[in-house]
């Protein structure tokens, strides 16, 4: 026994470079590799779920998603909400950060108590807004009556009901903008400030030719981050409004959902991920460039 593990211990020394990262490897090949090759097998066959089994068809579910109007009204969804939502996001956290980056009494307990939306539950959070958005019973209309404003119909029109995902989407992810920012802003050097002082510029001419240059690439980081999970926004939207009313507000990544567990077409469903993905990864490669390039600016 104690030879064996000699033996052992000697085979984990010389081969240190390969021991050790090979449990992460391999979780990493069960957990992702394996479920995305998966997904791209399932997305050149057709199948419906529980008749019959998968059957080869190449790049035929890619040729349908192309009169398919549904798709169509998905991504116009999915850009109108995400570019929206990212956009104020972004704009509040960064004016929240400047807020917040100065030293004032009890600055710690708002900020312990601004993050309470971040740390909540996605779906409970938009178990309680769909009840605060319903236009009979609802907080907000009843807010907007009492100042002599009407009410509106919030996710019930398909007016209105991408503003008002976006408010929802706004209120719990803001804190994170701000805290990824808030923490960047921690970190500038204060040379630049003291010398910009000096020579007399005002708080906006700081902000605009010190911080804004300065911060650039957090808040190119932050968004980034926010928009891996905004732009395949599941959760929230399905708990509100399930895609409603009628397609509204039926995003790419939902109607993929639908397709694949409500149709029970699995490989449609897996060729819509699969635009899904690429739409995400596009994105995230442009933000990643632009984060080098004004870093390195």
């Amino acid at each position: 026994m104690k030879t064996a593990f000699s033996a052992l211990s000697r085979f984990v020394d010389r081969r240190q470079a390969f021991v050790y990262p090979a449990p992460a490897v391999i979780a990493l090949f069960l957990i992702v590799i394996i479920p995305i090759g998966y997904n791209l097998y399932l997305s050149s066959a057709k199948w419906t779920i529980g008749l019959g089994q998968p059957r080869f068809i190449g790049i035929g579910n890619f040729i349908d998603l192309l009169s398919d109007e549904r798709v169509l009204n998905g991504v116009k969804v999915m850009v109108y909400f995400s570019g929206l939502s990212l956009s104020l996001e972004v704009a509040l956290g960064l004016l929240i950060a400047l807020y917040l980056n100065r030293e004032f009494k009890g600055s710690e307990i708002v900020q312990a108590i601004y993050i309470f939306p971040f740390a909540a539950t996605p779906v409970a959070v938009a178990l309680i807004w769909r009840v605060m958005l319903n236009p009979e019973i609802g907080v907000m209309n009843y807010l907007l009556k009492s100042v002599g404003l009407p009410g509106s119909l919030w996710v019930s029109s398909p007016q209105t009901v991408i503003p008002a995902l976006v408010l929802v989407d706004v209120w719990k992810w803001t804190p994170m903008i701000t805290l990824i920012v808030l923490a960047g802003l921690k970190s500038l050097p204060h040379e630049p400030y003291e010398a910009a002082q000096i020579d007399g510029a005002n708080a906006l001419q700081i902000f605009w030719y010190i911080t804004l240059p300065l911060i650039r690439p957090v808040l190119i980081a932050a968004l980034m981050l926010r928009s891996l999970d905004n732009l395949k926004e599941f959760d929230m939207i399905y708990t509100i409004t399930q895609g409603g009313p009628g397609i509204a507000s039926e995003t790419l990544y939902l109607y993929s959902y639908t397709v694949g567990f409500s149709f029970f077409k699995a490989g449609y469903g897996s060729a819509l991920m699969v635009v899904v993905f690429l739409m995400v990864l596009v994105f995230n490669v442009v933000m990643n460039r632009m984060r080098l390039s004004a870093k390195n600016t």
